[in-house]
């Protein structure tokens, strides 16, 4: 069995053990397309940011607990990457409290949200497999992890 996450298209067949690379490797087999995982790439932060906007827009707290939620499920994962979620969460709730001293959190939010979930669809729509959160909710916290495990590869980073 291949454990090696560095390669390209992943094979249903060649599962790796550790938790984090068998939850990358399930992501990857739905986003195999170049189209789609660029697609991905962009939307994918994008729902993050809108996401946490509109939890923020409800109350601040909501936004936090959201955020120290997602940090325990990534630390029990890879700190390398919970690392980076940290300080791309904190990027983007720093975003997130200037577009609401701005009073546009709200438009913009629902927006990028609508948007960009209209694009992950016809990203998978042009792969022709269904969006992995469709099998496991979970899914819907690794999809920023593949964003940052294509990032890693290409810098060669090992998670």
């Amino acid at each position: 069995m291949n454990t090696n996450p560095n390669t390209a298209a992943p094979d249903e067949a060649d599962v790796p053990e550790r938790p984090i690379d068998a939850l990358l490797h399930h992501y990857g087999l739905s986003h195999v397309h170049p189209t789609n995982e660029v697609i991905h790439m962009v939307a994918i932060p994008a729902i993050m940011l809108s996401l946490i906007g509109l939890m923020f827009a409800l109350h601040p707290a909501l936004a936090l607990v959201l955020f120290a939620a997602s940090m325990v499920y990534y630390a029990r994962l890879s700190w390398r990457f919970t690392g980076c979620m940290l300080l791309v969460s904190s990027v983007m709730l720093a975003v997130i409290d200037a577009l609401d001293a701005r009073g546009v959190l709200v438009p913009v939010s629902v927006l990028v949200f609508v948007v960009a979930w209209i694009f992950q669809f016809i990203g998978h729509r042009i792969e022709g497999k269904k969006p992995s959160f469709f099998e496991d909710v979970q899914y819907l916290w690794v999809g920023p992890l593949f964003v940052l495990s294509k990032v890693f590869l290409r810098l060669g980073v090992r998670w």
